[in-house]
């Protein structure tokens, strides 16, 4: 079988390691395994558990405990519907694995997270892309959906909120995409891994308004503990049905404790929430007055999740901006290219504060000494 190469994934696996400042990362700061048992009323006993844990395959769908504080994530999601996976990449490729067949019919936002569009295409899906338009603040045309949606379309996938842009389709726009996935009998997979940074109005997942919505969420993102590697799908039964048929193959199980402490974060879910919602609000904030004093920057100020997409004058392409970026000030970014966006650079601000203030200054830097004195 082959697969385009993951652009995204690749340029992490390359530089982020070396990086003095990464304003690439998407998680909002880690948290340590001390600082999540803490969230809990009894650290010290919560410890002594971990202890005793006989370190067998676990329950091979998932603790009762994890799908009930998944579930608590929803409005109408039973614990039945909830199927564990390898983080929300493990989600994706699964979900796609076990629904997508050759000839199938796939459209799919772009730009957004690789996995929605090249996986079903190294199946033999035809895949159509509905472009994300910077002039339209990356939001969907819904007419333009319509137009490629039909009775073969097998599924729609999308990313809310967004990444790269962390832009959010909210209700309104949920509720037409519905329709349209309705109208031809199509599932639609919605990515919500950032779903929970509510920055505006609460962000509704897409489980909750369609029979045949599809959501994946992780660990990683929202509470952040990406080390976990714990990720989900929700929806209908017959799709957790036939992923857990596929699952077989390729997981029998998560890490049972990845999956105690995930019940830890998800009893503590307000806790979290409110701790990692703070520090987005804030570094959004010195992200966006940062813009604003631009001359060669500008944005879609994002409204939830945890990445910017940015958009430079500068006469560089964004590969090239980006590995000249990172050898000389040590600042780590994603090119546009990785998202098939030219003219862009990813950012996440959700990270260190010190480290996104010392790599947005750097980066300030470099886009004046390569300027060459243009006026725009």
């Amino acid at each position: 079988m082959k697969i385009a190469p993951f652009k995204v994934e690749e340029w992490m696996n390359e530089y982020e390691m070396d990086a003095e400042y990464n304003i690439a990362e998407t998680c909002v700061e880690s948290l340590t395994v001390e600082e999540l048992l803490n969230f809990s009323d009894d650290p010290a006993a919560r410890l002594e558990e971990i202890k005793k844990l006989q370190l067998t395959y676990g329950d091979i769908k998932g603790s009762k405990e994890f799908k009930a504080g998944v579930s608590s994530l929803y409005e109408s999601v039973k614990p039945e519907n909830i199927l564990p996976s390898h983080g929300a990449i493990g989600a994706n490729f699964l979900l796609l694995y076990s629904l997508v067949e050759a000839g199938d019919e796939v459209v799919s936002v772009f730009p957004t997270y690789q996995q929605l569009y090249s996986i079903p295409e190294s199946f033999g899906a035809e895949v159509k892309k509905l472009d994300l338009k910077y002039e339209d603040g990356f939001l969907p045309d819904l007419e333009k959906l319509k137009s490629l949606v039909n009775q073969k379309t097998k599924l729609i996938a999308i990313n809310n909120p967004n990444n790269p842009s962390g832009v959010v389709m909210k209700r309104e726009i949920l509720e037409e995409i519905v329709e349209i996935a309705r109208a031809a009998d199509a599932y639609i997979l919605a990515d919500e891994v950032y779903r929970g940074f509510n920055l505006e109005a609460e962000i509704p997942s897409i489980a909750d308004l369609y029979e045949k919505g599809i959501s994946v969420g992780s660990m990683s993102k929202v509470f952040s503990l990406a080390g976990l590697r714990m990720g989900w799908i929700a929806g209908p039964e017959e799709i957790i049905e036939l992923c857990q048929l596929h699952r077989d193959y390729t997981t029998i199980s998560n890490g049972m404790i990845s999956d105690y402490l995930s019940t830890i974060a998800l009893e503590n879910k307000d806790k979290i929430i409110k701790r990692n919602l703070a520090k987005v609000k804030k570094q959004l904030q010195i992200l966006d007055d940062w813009v604003q004093s631009q001359e060669l920057i500008e944005y879609v100020k994002p409204n939830g999740g945890t990445t910017a997409f940015l958009k430079y004058r500068l006469d560089l392409d964004s590969e090239s901006f980006a590995k000249k970026l990172f050898k000389e000030k040590g600042v780590l970014v994603v090119p546009g290219t990785a998202f098939g966006r030219e003219g862009f650079l990813r950012i996440g601000f959700a990270g260190s504060e010190p480290v996104l203030k010392k790599g947005l200054a750097l980066l300030e830097e470099f886009l004046e000494e390569n300027n060459n004195g243009k006026k725009f």
